[in-house]
């Protein structure tokens, strides 16, 4: 029996942290005891710098958010870096409305290869970085409940003999290539170095500065980007007075092509135990 629980999670804008934590807190309600959750953020640098152990005691409900239907490949050095040694592992992986493609699969492989015992995944639905319409507050008290729901069947899954069988997920082998957006001319664009502007409405609170998981916004001129921005767009959301900003015709035509053919969708949460 497991006698430690973790949660690990990547998560610009709250929503992943906030599935993870729900499935943490229920498995620990329903099958251990009420044990302290230890809680692991890997979204921001300070959080990545060093490798990340657990042992055959330790249950990992590790959660990463969707980017272009995979894991998101900043993180890919940093996750391989991280020592399962036997535990047991639940991999979440959380995206805007559209689709998780092969994301759930990836980051099973992910944990498996690096030793854990991965015997559930699921994909949950949040509010989608780009948007607040599609995926809007989400995820929200029914995908919570069913969050509580997963938990209680890998709660299940652990009271029967062969508990640590890895799960089965949907997914493909080889994984899918990287979802691509198109112009308006269905031709396919690149938004890899689109970076957000800052507006005159600015108050210099540098806020935006301490939320960015890729350390890529200057303290000392916030409206200066000096690394990767990966479009979590936690500077957006989180900017008190809304000077962050994208103006890239094809990033806001691919925003709004995502609102218009997803938007009237709600996507459910799908898990495998």
């Amino acid at each position: 029996m497991n006698r430690k629980i973790n949660t690990l999670y990547f998560s610009p804008t709250g929503t992943t942290e906030k599935i993870v934590k729900t499935i943490a807190d229920n498995i620990s309600l329903t099958y251990m005891e009420n044990l302290e959750i230890s809680h692991i953020d890997i979204t921001l640098p300070e959080g990545r710098k060093a490798p990340i152990s657990f042992g055959a005691d330790d249950m990992v409900v590790a959660g990463v958010p969707v980017y272009a239907g995979r894991v998101p490949n900043v993180l890919l050095k940093f996750l391989n870096t991280l020592s399962g040694n036997g535990a047991t592992a639940v991999a979440v992986v959380l995206y805007g409305n559209r689709d998780y493609d092969d994301a759930l699969i990836e980051f099973r492989d992910i944990l498996t290869s690096n030793g854990f015992q991965v015997i559930a995944g699921g994909a949950f639905i949040g509010e989608h970085s780009f948007s607040t319409t599609l995926g809007a507050g989400r995820p929200d008290a029914h995908d919570l409940a069913a969050a509580a729901d997963f938990a209680s069947k890998i709660a299940d899954k652990m009271r029967t003999p062969g508990e640590k069988s890895t799960v089965a997920v949907k997914g493909n082998h080889p994984y899918r290539e990287y979802y691509r957006p198109k112009d308006q001319n269905g031709h396919f664009v690149s938004i890899l170095k689109v970076v957000p502007k800052t507006s005159s409405d600015c108050i210099d609170c540098k806020h935006c500065a301490e939320v960015c998981p890729m350390g890529s916004i200057d303290a000392s001129d916030v409206s200066r980007i000096t690394g990767i921005c990966i479009k979590c767009c936690a500077c957006v959301k989180y900017c008190p007075v809304g000077a962050k900003y994208f103006d890239d015709e094809h990033y806001l035509w691919h925003k709004h092509e995502l609102e218009r053919t997803f938007g009237g969708i709600r996507r459910e949460p799908e898990y495998f135990v």
